[in-house]
């Protein structure tokens, strides 16, 4: 009988409703909904699957346990109490890549590490009878939380974050990660038989995505993952049979009217570049357009874009004015809707209207909002039809 974990996923703040949705649509149980991640239980076919589909997601780990630590001597005892045998071979490399603390009396991330590891040793030594670990096999790497002295121990089963698609060998200057704008599309209304146009590009994060989404493309179906080397614990097969599965329900010949400007031809070229690594550059119509210029003779589109937040002192004088531009372009589109994330704080101002919802999202540490100005939805098809047969 295969083994249950509980497996844990990261996401960006303010979005773990979505990666709530998405482990579901895959058919997992939901055990656990807190800030920034969600907790669901799944076997070693669900490691390799969360991994290969999970669009808002930062990475899957692997919870090895939790308990409650005061002190460092807690610390070592309750990590040297868990079954790492179970996980970490003879020869496995093992090390806690990360430790993050809040509201904990263990607050040193150096310590916690060099503490935990020598913890594991210890019960590995006991477990293999060894006194010496060469660490030349495959790495196990750990991620720590503690948060009010409650540690959560996982390991890492991605790697590389699950933002790293592989496609985006080129970035502009101010780049949204692959999984938060992914989030921010499945956070719309937006389907595919939709127009979507992102008047500020950049490196086509956005276009490409929503290409992908269309298409439904999984996220991870042409990168690796760590844990494809625990033999110990996944089936090479569970990695094959996710990456096939993912291929089955590719389906890339759809008709779709995705497009992306950018006021700079470079960053155009290096969009389109990043767009056929994809695998999505015909389903995309990239194009050098300053805002000014933004127009589309269809009703009922989505205009979903991250522009200018005025990082450089320079740049926060022309804010104004490219925000009026934004607002006056989208006020002439027929029936549009608009889904803008920026720190910018005049946005409402100068788009010309208060959005319908607003919702503070990290990017990264830089507090951002998502300012969602909604238009009216298109008459249902069938309506249409009896209409025209009227």
């Amino acid at each position: 009988m295969k083994k249950t974990y509980e497996l844990i996923a990261p996401c960006h703040f303010g979005l773990e409703a979505v990666l709530k949705k998405e482990i579901q649509d895959l058919g997992y149980e939901i055990s656990m909904v807190e800030d920034g991640k969600v907790t669901f239980l799944g076997d070693d076919e669900a490691i390799c699957r969360a991994n290969v589909f999970l669009r808002t997601a930062e990475r899957v780990l692997l919870k090895v346990g939790s308990f409650q630590a005061v002190t460092y001597e807690e610390l070592f005892q309750a990590t040297k109490a868990l079954p790492w045998e179970e996980l970490i071979p003879a020869d496995g490399k093992f090390w806690v890549a990360k430790a993050a603390s809040i509201k904990s009396k263990l607050f040193s991330p150096s310590d916690i590490q060099s503490i935990m590891k020598k913890a594991i040793v210890e019960r590995l030594k006991s477990h293999y009878n060894i006194q010496w670990f060469s660490e030349a096999g495959d790495s196990y790497p750990l991620r720590v939380a503690l948060y009010k002295d409650q540690v959560t121990v996982g390991l890492d089963t991605t790697g590389v974050s699950l933002h790293k698609r592989g496609y985006r060998t080129l970035t502009s200057k101010a780049p949204i990660t692959e999984t938060l704008a992914s989030a921010l599309i499945l956070l719309t209304p937006w389907k595919r038989d939709r127009i979507l146009v992102d008047p500020f590009c950049g490196s086509g994060t956005f276009p490409i995505e929503a290409a992908m989404i269309a298409a439904n493309m999984a996220p991870g179906m042409n990168r690796s993952f760590l844990a494809e080397g625990w033999k110990n614990l996944i089936p090479k097969k569970c990695w094959y049979d996710a990456v096939d599965e993912a291929n089955d329900l590719v389906e890339d010949q759809i008709q779709v009217d995705i497009q992306g400007y950018d006021i700079d031809g470079d960053i155009v070229r290096a969009a389109r570049a990043n767009a056929e690594a994809a695998g999505v550059d015909h389903l995309i119509h990239f194009q050098q357009r300053p805002v000014s210029l933004l127009s589309h003779p269809k009703k009922y589109g989505f205009l979903i874009t991250n522009p200018p937040y005025g990082e450089r002192i320079e740049e926060k004088e022309n804010l104004p004015e490219l925000y009026r531009q934004l607002g006056q372009r989208f006020q002439a589109l027929d029936s549009w809707s608009a889904y803008i994330i920026t720190a910018y704080e005049d946005t409402e101002k100068y788009i010309g209207r208060k959005a319908d919802k607003n919702r503070k999202i990290y990017n990264g540490m830089m507090k951002t909002y998502f300012y969602q100005f909604m238009g009216p939805r298109p008459p249902r098809k069938n309506n249409i039809q009896t209409s025209q047969e009227l």
